[in-house]
């Protein structure tokens, strides 16, 4: 451990030499082309931005930066000089790092302890010198001005924080270009302007940063340079300041201004009971308020982007959250707050975000999984009839054509595609009067998702009210109106007919018409 790697230079040498260049860069997993001939090369001393919808590639691209996978075809060199070997984590690490969403820190140690992991000083006997770990890493936080006790025990820091902490780290690699991945996504916008702050002061220390947001407005503050993927490919690289906001909600969505969202289905009567109401809901504390109401037989889309709080107040209205202020009503009765069992009773159907721990039972049988929240309608007196069971789950099966030998094959057989389509299964085996579906196409063919999403039509037309809560644009086509969440609150409401570039510029936080 020496602190001669970690120490800052005195600012970027050679401004604007590519500190890394990825030329033709391909990967495919299987049959799915997750990366096709993309390039990009970050300068030194710049902050340059990535963007893309979900699924551009973004993530498959860092981690073939990262070293953390191989490449299929193209190359990649920092400051001129290949890239290592991808065993070489050692020499990976001395280029380049990144700071994922999800924090590494580990929160059962100290700052100075995850600072040095693994490279800690030894002193007699291979002992760790703890006095000298502590000082080393005094100096480090120090060196890049990081306000952080190295004895503070990890699970005290906030986002913010522990985010400069793994850039520490980062540094004490002697690493200068580190990847950025959704960074503000958790912050408020208080904590976003103090971390912009210490970017541009590490800028001035010789650090290069790429930076990966969903909120474009962040773009315009801190980068310099923009690259959009979209479907696997590079698009667009230019500079931030000669790209207008419409160009660049265009460049990520494929369509330009004039395409819109409306297919024609009538919205539901003016006069329709009000279903599902929300009144001053706030999934945290000192989060942002959120009121709105879901009629009978309307479809209503809550969309943004990530660390938006769209799926946080949408686990609060289904009971898989405890808000921390704030009521839901479900045809005029109020639901206890935090209980799945009184969301059920009030009437709740839900497909929620993560079908494989939160969706489906897999070794129980399709019949099992689609029943069992209807118990009552199975046999008397509590007690389960087969029969019964199998045939309220076949009807279901042929309804949502789920393909299987029959009900009692275990859900774990499925494929992705119809192991959702159980879980929508069982949100409608209760015929609800709220369904309330959280990403319901993720990681579906589109046969799949069209089924899923005519179903959507087959209960609105019954009186139900729906609400889905998705970034996914063909998610949300059918939706009569949009709530859009930016930063945990409604930050427009979108009717139908809204366009593309429209949506899109709004769950990121840009103002289409901003000059």
């Amino acid at each position: 451990m020496s602190s001669s790697a970690c120490a800052p230079s005195d600012g970027p040498a050679q401004p604007g030499r590519p500190i890394v260049e990825a030329t033709n860069l391909s990967k495919r997993y299987g049959s799915t082309l997750a990366l096709n001939d993309v390039g990009i090369t970050v300068r030194a001393g710049s902050t340059h931005a990535l963007v893309g919808r979900n699924g551009a590639g973004k993530s498959t691209l860092v981690s073939l930066l990262t070293g953390l996978q191989a490449p299929d075809t193209g190359r990649i060199a920092f400051d001129g000089q290949p890239a290592p070997a991808l065993g070489d984590r050692d020499g990976w690490r001395q280029r380049v790092a990144c700071v994922y969403q999800k924090s590494t820190i580990i929160p059962t140690l100290t700052v100075g302890e995850n600072l040095y992991l693994n490279r800690q000083a030894r002193g007699l006997a291979g002992l760790i010198n703890w006095a000298g770990l502590r000082r080393e890493a005094r100096r480090l936080l120090s060196a890049w001005s990081v306000d952080v006790d190295p004895r503070q025990p990890a699970a005290s820091l906030g986002v913010e924080q522990r985010q400069l902490v793994e850039i520490a780290r980062a540094l004490s690699f002697g690493a200068r270009f580190i990847i950025l991945d959704e960074p503000t996504a958790t912050l408020d916008a208080a904590a976003i302007g103090r971390l912009f702050e210490r970017i541009r002061t590490l800028q001035a220390q010789g650090v290069t940063f790429l930076f990966i947001s969903h909120h474009l407005q962040e773009i315009y503050e801190i980068c310099d340079t923009v690259t959009v993927l979209r479907d696997a490919t590079h698009v667009l690289t230019a500079p931030v300041a000669e790209v207008s906001r419409q160009r660049l909600v265009a460049a990520m969505t494929g369509e330009q201004p004039g395409t819109a969202g409306a297919d024609g289905r009538s919205a539901p009567p003016a006069d329709a009971p009000t279903v599902l109401s929300v009144t001053g809901l706030r999934w945290r504390d000192r989060a942002p308020e959120v009121s709105f109401t879901v009629r009978a037989g309307e479809v209503v889309g809550l969309a943004g982007g990530g660390g938006s709080g769209k799926v946080e107040v949408a686990e609060s209205i289904v009971g898989l959250r405890r808000p921390a202020a704030g009521g839901v009503a479900v045809e005029g009765r109020e639901v206890r707050p935090g209980s799945v069992p009184a969301a059920l009773a009030a009437g709740v159907g839900l497909v929620p975000q993560d079908r494989h721990r939160e969706g489906f039972v897999p070794m129980l049988s399709i019949a099992e999984n689609v029943t069992m929240t209807v118990p009552r309608r199975l046999g008397p007196a509590g007690f389960i009839v087969p029969g019964q069971r199998d045939a309220l789950a076949r009807d279901l099966i042929d309804s949502l054509t789920i393909k299987t030998p029959g009900p009692a094959l275990p859900v774990a057989g499925l494929s992705g595609g119809n192991q959702q389509k159980v879980v929508m299964a069982r949100a409608l085996a209760n015929d609800p009067r709220l369904l309330v579906l959280i990403t319901p196409t993720a990681g579906v063919d589109v046969r799949s998702k069209q089924t899923l999403l005519s179903a959507v039509d087959e209960v609105r037309a019954k009186g139900t009210a729906v609400m889905i809560v998705s970034d996914e644009l063909d998610d949300l086509r059918s939706c009569d109106r949009v709530l859009v969440m930016f930063q945990g609150a409604i930050a427009r409401e979108m009717a139908r007919g809204w366009e593309d570039n429209e949506l899109v510029a709004a769950m990121e936080g840009v103002d289409l018409h901003h000059v």
